[in-house]
């Protein structure tokens, strides 16, 4: 499932093309996606603005002169497609089957927004700008990694009274939004701690942050920023808004290269993977403690 990097990227690409434009038509080319469709979904987004296009954890959310935003969510497999129809020009290759198109919007602009899901676990809703917050798929969201305030205080103060595991607790969108399995067993790598540590050893007795705390949060932001420039990671169906695949997953440290030679200098480690809450963990034995 696209994590924090990929939804962001996808963002950037689409912004540009959205931002401005107002949507003419809506073709719907089935009754859901992974849930029905919200009622009179065609009717309240035809003949509306787009004033922003903007994410909040792994959702995208379209902005709406209308004071409703469009809250989409890709899914395992979904993937936005962007066309101009004046200049015949493809923003983005066809190169996922159009059996899969299910949403088409067409702009005011001479641009069709596209979103293809083979798979159909992605989503649209529409939500109430002043209701955004309380949406079920958005309310008790966590603090976004990427935002000024997230740093190894606020970091310590959310895992401070978790006896979770470190890699578990990182995973918890209620603390982290947007952290996904990806990139918190990059980050803990980098700041050379154990995915089994218990996380509220973060915290000190005081609750201020450890020198752990510190390195994590750096790790955190510095792994989730160089995926973004990259583009995101690529394992199965992410693609940007312009097509291009991803290509931060030929950066990885740790994940998925089970048995292959940590890359830490000076260490003689080797790369292991273990289950944690239904999800695989990489991690060097030797090096992360």
């Amino acid at each position: 499932m696209p994590e924090l990097p990929e939804v962001e990227t996808v963002r950037r690409g689409l912004a540009p093309a959205m931002i401005g434009a107002r949507i003419e038509t809506v073709e719907l080319r089935r009754g859901d996606i992974r849930f029905p469709f919200p009622p009179r979904f065609r009717e309240r987004l035809t003949g509306k603005r787009i004033t922003d296009v903007a994410r909040r954890a792994k959702f995208l959310l379209v902005k709406l002169d209308s004071g409703e935003t469009l809250i989409a969510h890709l899914g395992m497999s979904g993937s936005f497609r962007i066309e101009d129809e004046r200049v015949g020009e493809f923003y983005t290759p066809r190169s996922k089957d159009p059996k899969h198109d299910h949403v088409v919007l067409r702009l005011d602009s001479g641009k069709t927004i596209t979103f293809n899901d083979p798979r159909r676990f992605g989503f649209m809703d529409l939500a109430e700008d002043g209701g955004l917050d309380a949406h079920p798929r958005l309310a008790g969201l966590g603090l976004e990694p990427l935002s000024d305030s997230f740093d190894a205080a606020r970091l310590a103060a959310l895992l401070a009274s978790s006896g979770a595991p470190l890699k578990s607790a990182l995973l918890d969108q209620k603390r982290i939004a947007g952290l996904g399995n990806i990139y918190a067993c990059e980050a803990l790598w980098r700041a050379k701690l154990s995915p089994f540590r218990p996380a509220g050893r973060l915290a000190r007795a005081r609750g201020g942050p450890t020198k752990a705390a510190t390195a994590l949060a750096e790790a955190i932001r510095a792994v989730l920023k160089e995926a973004i420039d990259a583009g995101g990671s690529t394992l199965r169906d992410h693609r940007q808004a312009d097509g291009a695949l991803g290509y931060f997953q030929h950066s990885f440290d740790v994940y998925d290269r089970e048995g292959k030679p940590c890359r830490r200098t000076g260490c003689r480690g080797t790369i292991a993977r273990d289950m944690q809450s239904g999800r695989s963990t990489f991690y060097c034995r030797r090096c992360q403690k």
